[in-house]
């Protein structure tokens, strides 16, 4: 028996003369309408900032701002939603194009303006590289992001094409909050190029960076090897300068005097006996009380402060402290029934740091058991939840810790951040002369770098950022077995 094919109908878009009357009943009932096109920044549809002629069969579309201004020749409303509308334009020589009107007061719609100035930064980055390498093709040029090959949205990248040659390209948005993250991206598409096109000496990378945010990138790439490296400063006024590496050698950074605890502890003997409670002097000289690194209290010249859950310090006594010591120790524990509690899952960096401390001859057999300073000299890595230890060796070497409960792309570069300080300092024997390690010569030498976490918790592309760093950087990697808050074992070294 034969079938009939019933056709689907779909909607026809809208054309003609009603145009002008869709578009303008869609945008004056919007709470927020803004307009979009691909590779141009929003623009917010005011009342004063747009408007709509109407020529015969013909609709303009003219939208304005401080810094430019579209004008389009709309041929029909593709779609309508109360999110959003879709625009089919014309253009010089009969180009067609969207263009998409969006309401930006709808939870459905906070993505479209961080996709607007992707597409923005994208295409500035495409005028960028026609401008410098006008000799070279420009390939691959996406911000679309690539789970597989972990490349994020945020940061456009490209491919840069001359014969049998060829470099990687990136840019970084001029986001303070993200910025830095611009490398560890920029070698993991290095490195995907390489592999990807094997007859393409890929000879090195490229790196468009927001004037004024380029230094923590620059004095990374000192460090790095295995390729050619290039970075170009660019301003909001479409300024752009190739900066010179060389430039970026000294550090803004310095290391207090370490003075030795000089509080009165005698009250403080029943908090030690609870299991996991911890004393950790503090170069400041005040003692840091810690139950498996949850702090509760800080006891300094001025005596003894309660500072649990990062209130502001208060006098306290050792009696206040104490039951919630002793409930930390119940719940913090290898073996607790109540995992699911908060207090449990709390901060697991700074657990590991007091499995760490306190078992520090697995980490390295050669590392002294005290003293371990936390956050000497101090850099931004704790603002992304790694732990930055520092160590000395029986030969008087520094070792720089970093610690990670979970994966971080960005750990390898983020620990380089402090090793390049700490290795600044000994050079210039400011460890010794402001009074850490006593009793132990430290060394000039660079120091060692030790990656701690769960073996199962790097990043795949930890591996693929660490080839690229430089011999000097003597790293390794240690992993953890996954019980390490019963016990530190070490099931890797890499």
């Amino acid at each position: 028996m034969a079938t009939s094919v019933v056709p689907v109908r779909t909607k026809a878009p809208v054309q003609g003369r009603d145009i002008a009357a869709q578009v303008r009943k869609y945008i004056q009932e919007a709470a927020r309408p803004m307009l979009v096109e691909a590779g141009s920044a929003p623009f917010a549809l005011t009342p004063e900032s747009w408007e709509l002629v109407e020529r015969g069969n013909t609709v303009l579309l003219h939208a304005w701002s401080e810094r430019s201004n579209l004008s389009r020749r709309i041929t029909a409303v593709l779609s309508s939603r109360p999110d959003q509308m879709t625009l089919r334009t014309e253009v010089f020589g009969g180009r067609t194009g969207t263009l998409t009107i969006y309401d930006a007061g709808r939870p459905s719609t906070r993505n479209h303006d961080r996709r607007g100035a992707r597409l923005e930064l994208r295409e500035r980055f495409r005028r960028f590289l026609r401008r410098q390498f006008p000799d070279m093709k420009v390939a691959d040029l996406s911000a679309e992001a690539n789970l597989e090959n972990t490349l994020s949205p945020n940061f456009p990248r490209a491919l840069l094409k001359k014969g049998g040659a060829g470099w990687a390209a990136m840019c970084a948005p001029a986001e303070a909050s993200i910025v830095d993250e611009v490398l560890s991206f920029g070698l993991i598409w290095l490195d995907y190029l390489r592999r990807r096109d094997t007859r393409l000496a890929i000879e090195g990378l490229v790196l468009y960076l927001p004037a004024g945010l380029e230094r923590t990138t620059c004095l990374r790439l000192n460090y790095l090897s295995g390729a050619k490296w290039r970075a170009w400063a660019y301003a909001e006024e479409g300024f752009e300068a190739p900066l010179d590496l060389a430039d970026y050698g000294n550090l803004n950074s310095a290391v207090a005097i370490c003075r030795a605890p000089i509080a009165d502890e005698s009250s403080l003997a029943p908090l030690y006996r609870i299991p996991g409670f911890e004393r950790i002097p503090a170069p400041d000289g005040s003692i840091r009380l810690r139950v498996r690194g949850v702090e509760l209290a800080r006891l300094s010249d001025r005596g003894l402060l309660w500072t649990f859950d990062g209130c502001r310090p208060r006098p306290c006594t050792a009696g206040e402290v104490e039951p919630l010591a002793a409930e930390l120790s119940r719940i913090r524990c290898h073996d607790t029934a109540d995992r699911g509690n908060p207090l449990y899952r709390r901060e697991p960096e700074l657990w590991l740091e007091s499995q760490v401390r306190a078992q520090i001859e697995s980490i390295d057999p050669q590392i002294l058991p005290g003293p371990v300073y936390g956050q000497v000299p101090g850099v931004t890595g704790t603002a992304h939840g790694i732990i930055d230890l520092l160590g000395c060796r029986r030969d008087g070497r520094l070792a720089v810790i970093e610690l990670k409960a979970s994966e971080d792309i960005h750990l390898p570069l983020q620990a380089l951040d402090y090793w390049m300080r700490v290795k600044w300092h000994a050079e210039r024997d400011d460890f010794t002369r402001n009074g850490y390690f006593p009793g132990t010569p430290v060394r000039a030498e660079a120091p060692r770098l030790l990656l701690v976490a769960p073996a199962l918790q790097f990043h795949p592309s930890n591996e693929i950022v660490l080839r690229f760093f430089s011999p000097e950087v003597a790293v390794e990697r240690i992993g953890v077995g996954l019980e390490w808050q019963k016990k530190l074992k070490t099931t890797l070294r890499a």
